[in-house]
């Protein structure tokens, strides 16, 4: 158990960081530059097996709600690239470095351009608290715990396959989808405050999510304790909350 304990130590004591805006703690084994090579490249991939919107109105609304959250958030050393996606599934994201996507299918719940800014500065945000470093640092730390704590407790060999499997599952359940929740949950305050900052009117984020609860409330959803997002109704009165603790200046 020695080892378990010392390589555990030595995992967080290398991977120690802090997210914008909520000063979370965070655990980051990547660096910021690998990190950002990783999004240039899945970026690429993304542009070559994607079909892209030749709505070059559409695309110029989305680059200039972008690039006004973009001024905002501090991060001038992003290469910001803003792209519409044309797919009818209600999804967005932003890879690291800047690199946005924005799916048609999310553009047709978002009703004005403050929504659009909700969703705009909530994706950016993943990418600001470097959300996709985070999430793979601590799966990497989840499989390389199961193989120390497998030895350590004297694991035989042909059951350790299986041991991995069990503990891949414990940890994903117990720490990886709760803090994949936490993301999101910070991805919507520092998403707020971004569109606030860049002028947009946060009371829309909770219309946006309004919106999207009663689109989910059409379909089947996974328990929120197995959900990589949170309820609906949860993120919606957390957003609520927050709003009025935002400064009184811009």
């Amino acid at each position: 158990m020695k080892l378990a304990r010392f390589v555990l130590i030595g995992l967080l004591l290398g991977g120690c960081a802090t997210a914008p805006l909520t000063n979370r703690t965070q655990f980051i084994m990547i660096s910021s530059e690998q990190e950002m090579a990783l999004g240039a490249t899945e970026a690429q991939k993304v542009v070559q097996s994607s079909k892209l919107s030749g709505d070059k109105a559409l695309q110029a609304r989305i680059k200039r709600i972008g690039e006004r959250i973009a001024a905002v958030s501090g991060r001038s050393d992003y290469v910001w690239e803003f792209n519409v996606i044309q797919d009818d599934t209600p999804n967005a994201f932003c890879l690291p470095g800047g690199k946005v996507f924005f799916y048609t299918g999310i553009l047709k719940i978002t009703e004005n351009d403050d929504q659009i800014a909700t969703v705009m500065g909530h994706e950016i945000a993943h990418a600001l608290a470097r959300h996709g470093a985070e999430r793979m640092s601590m799966q990497s730390a989840s499989n390389i715990g199961a193989q120390v704590l497998a030895a350590a407790l004297n694991v035989p060999p042909e059951y350790r396959d299986l041991y991995a499997q069990a503990y891949g599952v414990t940890s994903q359940v117990g720490l990886i989808l709760p803090y994949s929740r936490k993301f999101e949950n910070e991805a919507d305050q520092i998403g707020v405050y971004l569109m606030w900052k860049a002028g947009y009117n946060p009371a829309q984020a909770l219309k946006f999510w309004e919106n999207m609860e009663k689109l989910s409330s059409k379909g089947q959803k996974a328990p929120a304790f197995l959900s990589t997002h949170p309820a609906d109704s949860e993120r919606i009165k957390a957003i609520r909350d927050y709003i009025p603790l935002l400064p009184a200046q811009r």
